[in-house]
């Protein structure tokens, strides 16, 4: 029997639906001008997940892809426009929105990019410039 966590998401309408095994490799929040864009929010609270952790079960064919760069393919339903994942190749990641997997509790451990941010949040969490040096940022931190 399979003991390894498993979490569903879907878009908005329901036509794409996904499944995520185990756990992310990262939970936080992004508060850089292009996340804030494409989410339509002040913050947006992201997950990590390894390729080999996320499998399209319904609707595949009905996913739309926006590269904006070369290790950024935002992805989308076709039918509603709802979000699904952003996909990372250099880093072999995709980047799940935290508010679309079902009963997922979301717990960041930092703060990325923050000092783009319009929506300062006092938490008590690490508030890094840009990246954490281990993801290829300066691993500068911003005071809250």
């Amino acid at each position: 029997m399979d003991q390894e966590k498993k979490f569903t998401a879907k878009c908005f309408c329901g036509d794409v639906k996904f499944e995520l095994t185990g756990g992310p490799e990262v939970m936080a929040y992004c508060h850089c001008n292009s996340c804030r864009h494409w989410s339509g929010g002040e913050v947006s609270a992201f997950t990590l997940w390894k390729h080999e952790n996320v499998k399209v079960t319904e609707g595949e064919d009905n996913i739309g892809v926006f590269n904006k760069t070369p290790d950024s393919a935002r992805q989308w339903c076709r039918t509603c426009g709802g979000h699904l994942f952003t996909d990372h190749p250099s880093m072999g990641m995709f980047d799940v929105p935290a508010s679309i997997i079902e009963g997922f509790s979301f717990e960041p451990g930092f703060h990325v990019h923050y000092q783009e941010t319009v929506h300062p949040m006092k938490d008590g969490l690490p508030k890094f410039k840009d990246l954490p040096s281990a993801a290829g940022g300066s691993g500068e931190e911003i005071d809250e």
